[in-house]
C-alpha cells in the first residue's frame, strides 16, 4: 500500500500540470492579439475605439462605430522564446543528467476573423472567430528538468455571434455569446526508480527507471460577453465589457503511461490497474475579465486612448482530478493572483490613406514566485507597440502592428514528487508581428 501511495503523489502531482497547461502573450496564457490595429496602440482603446472589427467579439456594443457591411481577418505571428539555465540533483543528491532543454518558447500564428452586419440603424449584428487564449513549451525529452514537466500544449478557439442595441446617441448596449472549445496536451517524465528505491524495491536507483506520462483532453463549452459604449460628449468615446469565466468539465481525458519493463513488472503486481493508460475527469476553468477603454480625440488628426483590464486569475485554485484507474482521486491547489493590464496608446491620422498608431502597456502575470514552474516561466512584462493602417481604398483597409515584450529574467527553485531538485534563470523574450485586412461592402 504504501508503495501505491508513493507513486500516487508523484503521479498525480505530475497530472496537475494539465491545470497548469491552462496557464501568450498577454501575462500568463491568455492572448491579446485579435487585433493588427489594436497590437500597433498596445491595445489602448480596445474597446472604445471605432473601425476595428475585433469589438466584435470583446465588447459588442462597440459595433455600433462600425459603419455598413464587414469582414475582417487578421493573425498575428507570436515569437516567444524561453531558455533555461541551471541544474538539478536527484533524490540522492546527485547531479541530475541531461541539458537545459533547448529554447522551449515556439514561435506561432494567433488568427482571427470576424464579420459585421446592420440590420437597422439601431440594431448590429456580428460574428466572431477568435483564440483568447493559448501556450507552449516544449523542451528536450531528458533535460535536466524533465520531472518537473517535458510538454504543454494548450488551445482555446472561441466562435461567437454577437448583437448590440443603440439605445440613443449616448449609449450602446451588446451582448455576445460563443462556444469555446479547449485543447490540452501534456508530457512529463516519472522517476519509477527513484520511487522504487523509495519502497525499497531492490535493483532500483533514482533516474534509474525514467517512464512518461502524456496526458491529452479536449472539451467544448459556452460563454458570454456583455459590453456597454458611451459618447458622454463629442470625441469622447467610454466602453466597458465582461467576459464571463468558462468551466470546462472535461471528462474522459486520455492518461497514457510509458513504464520501463522492470519497473512495470514490479508495479503490476504492486499497484494492479494504477500506473495504466486510463482517462480522467476533471474541471478548468478559464478565468473570467472585465475591461474599461476611454478614447479621446483631440483633433481631427490626434486621437489618445487608455486601457484597464483585470482578469481573474485567482478562481484557478483548486483543480479536482477523478482517475478511472486504482490511482486515487486528488485535489490540487494552486495559488495564482488576480492581475491587471494597462494600456496608454495615440493614433495619429496623416491623412486619408494613412493612419499611424503607438501604445506602451504593463501587463502583470499571475504567476508568483512561489508558484512559478517551468511549463509556464511567466514574469510581469512591459509592450511597446507600432503600427499603421493603409487604406488603399474606400472598401479596403491593411493594418500592421509590433509590439516588442520588455521581459526580466526570472527563477525557478523546483522540488518535484520524487524528490528531485531543479534550480535555474530563464531568459524570456517575445516579439508580435500582427496584420491584417478589411473590405467593406
Amino acid at each position: 500500500m504504501k508503495l501505491i501511495e508513493v507513486h500516487a503523489r508523484s503521479v498525480l502531482a505530475l497530472v496537475a500540470g494539465l491545470a497548469c497547461a491552462s496557464l501568450g502573450h498577454a501575462a500568463a496564457f491568455k492572448l491579446k492579439e485579435q487585433s493588427a490595429a489594436g497590437q500597433g496602440r498596445a491595445f489602448a482603446g480596445s474597446i472604445s475605439e471605432g473601425g476595428d472589427a475585433s469589438v466584435i467579439a470583446n465588447n459588442p456594443a462597440a459595433m455600433t462605430l462600425l459603419d455598413g457591411r464587414l469582414i475582417q481577418a487578421d493573425a498575428a505571428v507570436v515569437n516567444y522564446s524561453a531558455k533555461f539555465d541551471g541544474s538539478g540533483r536527484d533524490a540522492l543528491g546527485r547531479p541530475l543528467s541531461g541539458g537545459n532543454g533547448g529554447d522551449a518558447g515556439q514561435t506561432a500564428v494567433v488568427p482571427s476573423l470576424y464579420f459585421h452586419a446592420p440590420v437597422t440603424d439601431r440594431i448590429h449584428l456580428g460574428f466572431s472567430v477568435t483564440a483568447p487564449f493559448g501556450f507552449k513549451t516544449e523542451y528536450d525529452d531528458g533535460w535536466v528538468g524533465r520531472y518537473q514537466g517535458v510538454k504543454t500544449s494548450l488551445k482555446v478557439i472561441d466562435a461567437g455571434v454577437s448583437g448590440a442595441y443603440k439605445v440613443n446617441d449616448v449609449l450602446s448596449l451588446g451582448v455576445s455569446v460563443f462556444a469555446e472549445r479547449l485543447d490540452v496536451k501534456l508530457r512529463n517524465a516519472v522517476d519509477f526508480g527513484a520511487q522504487l528505491a523509495a519502497a525499497r524495491v531492490p535493483g532500483f536507483l533514482p533516474t534509474s527507471a525514467d517512464g512518461f506520462l502524456d496526458v491529452e483532453g479536449d472539451n467544448t463549452e459556452v460563454g458570454y460577453t456583455l459590453g456597454a459604449l458611451l459618447r458622454p460628449a463629442d470625441g469622447t468615446t467610454v466602453g466597458l465589457a465582461y467576459r464571463s469565466e468558462v468551466k470546462h468539465k472535461a471528462k474522459g481525458v486520455d492518461a497514457r503511461f510509458t513504464i520501463p519493463a522492470a519497473a512495470n513488472a514490479v508495479l503490476s503486481v504492486a499497484a494492479p490497474n494504477t500506473f495504466v493508460n486510463t482517462t480522467v475527469d476533471t474541471e478548468l476553468t478559464m478565468p473570467a475579465s472585465w475591461t474599461l477603454s476611454i478614447s479621446q480625440r483631440l483633433s481631427p488628426q490626434w486621437t489618445v486612448m487608455a486601457d484597464y483590464s483585470r482578469t481573474s486569475w485567482s478562481k484557478f485554485d483548486k483543480v479536482v482530478l477523478d482517475f478511472a484507474s486504482n490511482l486515487p482521486n486528488q485535489t490540487l491547489d494552486f495559488g495564482y493572483r488576480n492581475a491587471s493590464f494597462y494600456s496608454v496608446g495615440t493614433e495619429y491620422q496623416m491623412n486619408d490613406a494613412w493612419t499611424l498608431r503607438g501604445g506602451f502597456a504593463y501587463d502583470q502575470t499571475p504567476v508568483t514566485d512561489a508558484v512559478r514552474d517551468v511549463r509556464v516561466p511567466d514574469v510581469s512584462r512591459r509592450w511597446l507597440s507600432l503600427g499603421a493602417t493603409w487604406r488603399a481604398s474606400k472598401q479596403l483597409a491593411y493594418s500592421v502592428g509590433y509590439t516588442h515584450l520588455f521581459i526580466k529574467d526570472t527563477s525557478v527553485n523546483l522540488r518535484s514528487p520524487s524528490a528531485s531538485t531543479l534550480q535555474g534563470t530563464y531568459n524570456v523574450g517575445s516579439d508580435i508581428l500582427a496584420v491584417s485586412a478589411q473590405y467593406s461592402f
